[in-house]
């Protein structure tokens, strides 16, 4: 007759421990004990021989065979087979098709199936590193809340699913999947886990193993409200983090109260993660983790400060980056319309000489336009397409040759203090631009102090380590560094006008004192030199600007072959008249019909092309006739660069002079290995434009 199996079903038979292994180890362990007291009889047998006085070394042994029994018996109690409720697991996992095992919170892994290790492999742990570490993490966290967790592993190449469901306290099922999904369960199995979830999990008494021995800060909570809350235990990391963590503590006390409303209110609209500032210190971020299980909550504060300062710095440079561009394009076409407009000026100033009743007027606009030229220079500067003209200089004598200068351009109630630190280092740079920078940088300092009725502009130069360097602002220093600081002791800049101050037309002075670019050219004159410029200010305590410029390390001197006796220079001629074929190439109409006609006026005859192609045919037409070709160094299709090396063959040995708005340094590269090629910026008028024909062939001939 059939046995009746009971609702349980066949748990209880599979649950004995088999016989066999049990047997085994008893014989072993028998014949241990035997051989033991056998070694024992042995070696009491010749102390024996020997009479009473050897009695204690009889004692000796006997004692030692009773320990060694006993220690033998113990070993083999500890050695017992598994609790029947992990035997009771292993069968439960049997009846699975699926890889499964049961997990504890921190991972390790008491049994698993054939179909699991088949899988995973023999190690007794889920995986701990990697992206499936992260989301096992996450998994583990919702099965301890009583959900049911996912998670997603690669196993032989493949994206599976892992389903975390919770088994008992502190065991987790966790069963792996294919892609289509969970694998059905056989009935009897779905019934016993069913039985299993429906439970309801214990409120957490302690942090899990992994909490406790994270590097991030980890909390246990008791309380409805986490902010609210009283922390019941905490790891180690959180005061590093957090600078607290105190058992009885209210875990809202570590974060800065307005971040802390800010982040209730997210928390309310389940928005995540929660990002907050640290009481301890408000300049220091972190993320906020928080895991809900029946009126506890597990936190984890994680310190995001030096990613975000990283996020930060690169928006900003690339912020910066594009404002550059858009204000180069911009100079660019804006030089295009001054110089047609100082050319044509010019043209009228013949026409309406001093004592004209036009002339005032005359004058009038082109200092107008000399002002258009000077911010298009600005703006030039800031997007670090400025012509540069680099030489070598020594830090100290620069700033002590403009101090006189600086002086000039202060009021008798602010003091200019200057500090010259010892062995001051050399730096390659544009003189002329580094003079322009440290003058706006004094006179935005003595703007910020003149509402305080004077103050102190101090200017401090120092050759600074590399640490040095990075302490002072700038992290990614290499090597030993040149530093010019201009301080005040004024208001400081608002920390809500930080992150602007280098923006163009950014600025916090009253309407009508300041066009914004004042350090806005300040930073891209740095930059063009290959440096860094920090600020360092705190409301109420003045503000700091350091500059940063590599230091230049002189290549090996070679002694200079003797030079003839040059002949002496004649002085420059004020005769702008001249000939010569000149090719002029502009797309601007404007400026190369203007050009060309007052060229012509003084003698030349120009050849005018409207592109880098038309100019070519041009070129290939009047093979080594041409003297000079004036060519623009952006146009539309061929630029000026490409346009010189394929007319080359056709224009010979004569000068190439580059007019454009954007820097040398722009396009240098391009022309490597050409010779008589010179540079002029624009905006130019006729008088500069004549004077440098007429050098230029007068250099040829």
């Amino acid at each position: 007759m059939p046995k009746t199996e009971s609702p349980e079903g066949p748990q209880p038979a599979m649950a004995e421990p088999p016989s066999k292994p049990r047997a085994h180890f008893d014989l072993l362990t028998g014949a241990a004990v035997l051989f033991f007291l056998m070694a024992v009889a042995f070696a009491a047998a010749p102390a024996l021989d020997a009479g009473p006085g050897t009695l204690a070394s009889i004692m000796l042994l006997i004692g030692l065979a009773g320990v060694a029994t006993l220690g033998l018996f113990v070993l083999r109690t500890g050695a017992e087979p598994a609790p029947d409720s992990e035997a009771g697991a292993e069968a439960f996992l049997q009846a699975l098709d699926e890889p499964a095992a049961i997990a504890a919170p921190d991972g390790r892994l008491s049994v698993a199936n054939p179909a699991w290790r088949e899988a995973m492999g023999p190690a007794m742990r889920l995986p701990k590193n990697g992206a499936a570490a992260a989301s096992l993490f996450g998994a583990l966290a919702a099965a301890r809340r009583g959900e049911l967790g996912r998670a997603a592993l690669r196993v032989a190449g493949e994206e599976r699913q892992a389903l975390i469901s919770p088994v008992g306290p502190r065991r987790y099922l966790v069963r792996l999947t294919g892609q289509g999904g969970a694998l059905a369960l056989p009935s009897a199995a779905m019934e016993v886990l069913t039985a299993f979830s429906t439970a309801k999990a214990p409120p957490p008494k302690v942090l899990d193993a992994f909490a406790a021995a994270s590097p991030f800060g980890a909390a246990l909570l008791d309380g409805e409200d986490p902010f609210l809350a009283v922390i019941v235990e905490a790891n180690p990391a959180l005061k590093a983090v957090a600078g607290g963590g105190q058992v009885g503590q209210a875990f809202g006390d570590l974060i800065e109260p307005a971040s802390r409303a800010d982040a209730a209110q997210r928390l309310a609209d389940g928005k995540g993660p929660l990002e907050v500032r640290l009481a301890s210190d408000p300049t220091r971020i972190a993320q906020l983790y928080l895991s809900r299980s029946d009126g506890r909550w597990v936190a984890y504060l994680v310190d995001v400060s030096e990613q975000k300062q990283i996020e930060q710095q690169l928006a900003q440079s690339q912020k910066m980056q594009a404002i550059g561009q858009l204000a180069g394009g911009v100079a660019h076409d804006f030089n295009n319309l001054l110089t047609a407009i100082l050319m044509q000026l010019d043209v009228l100033a013949t026409r309406h000489p001093v004592g004209d009743p036009s002339y005032e007027g005359l004058n009038e606009i082109k200092q107008t336009s000399m002002r258009a030229a000077d911010l298009v220079r600005k703006l030039l500067a800031f997007s670090r397409k400025q012509t540069v003209q680099r030489e070598i200089l020594d830090v100290g004598e620069m700033i002590s040759e403009s101090e006189v200068l600086l002086r000039r351009l202060l009021q008798e109630d602010i003091k200019l203090v200057t500090d010259y630190g010892r062995n001051l280092p050399h730096v390659r740079a544009d003189r002329a631009q580094l003079d322009t920078a440290i003058m706006n940088l004094v006179v935005n300092a003595r703007d910020a102090i003149k509402s305080h009725g004077g103050g102190v502009i101090r200017i401090r130069t120092a050759r600074v380590t590399q640490e040095e360097a990075r302490n002072l602002g700038y992290p990614q220093a290499q090597g030993d560094q040149a530093m010019i600081e201009v301080s005040d002791d004024g208001p400081g800049v608002p920390p809500e006008a930080l992150d602007k101050i280098f923006d163009p037309f950014f600025t916090t002075k009253p309407v009508g004192e300041g066009t914004g670019l004042g350090l806005a050219t300040v930073y891209g004159i740095v930059k063009q030199s290959d440096g860094y410029i920090a600020v360092d200010s705190k409301p109420g305590e003045g503000a700091a600007f350091r500059i940063f410029l590599p230091v230049h390390v002189p290549a090996a001197v070679v002694a200079p072959a003797p030079e003839p006796i040059a002949k002496p220079k004649r002085p420059a001629a004020r005769d702008l008249s001249g000939a010569g074929r000149i090719l002029f190439v502009e797309d601007e109409d404007a400026v190369r019909g203007v050009a060309a006609k007052l060229l012509r006026a003084r003698g030349y005859e120009v050849i005018e092309a409207a592109s880098g192609e038309e100019a070519l045919e041009i070129a290939e037409t009047h093979a080594g006739e041409i003297d000079l070709m004036i060519s623009d160094v952006v146009m539309p299709g061929m630029q000026g660069p490409d346009l010189l090396k394929q007319a080359r063959p056709y224009l010979g040995a004569a000068p190439v002079m580059f007019i454009s708005g954007y820097a040398e340094s722009e396009f240098s590269d391009l022309l490597e290995g050409e010779r008589n090629v010179s540079f002029l910026p624009k905006p130019i008028d006729i008088k500069t434009l004549a004077e440098r024909v007429k050098q230029e062939l007068q250099k040829a001939a």
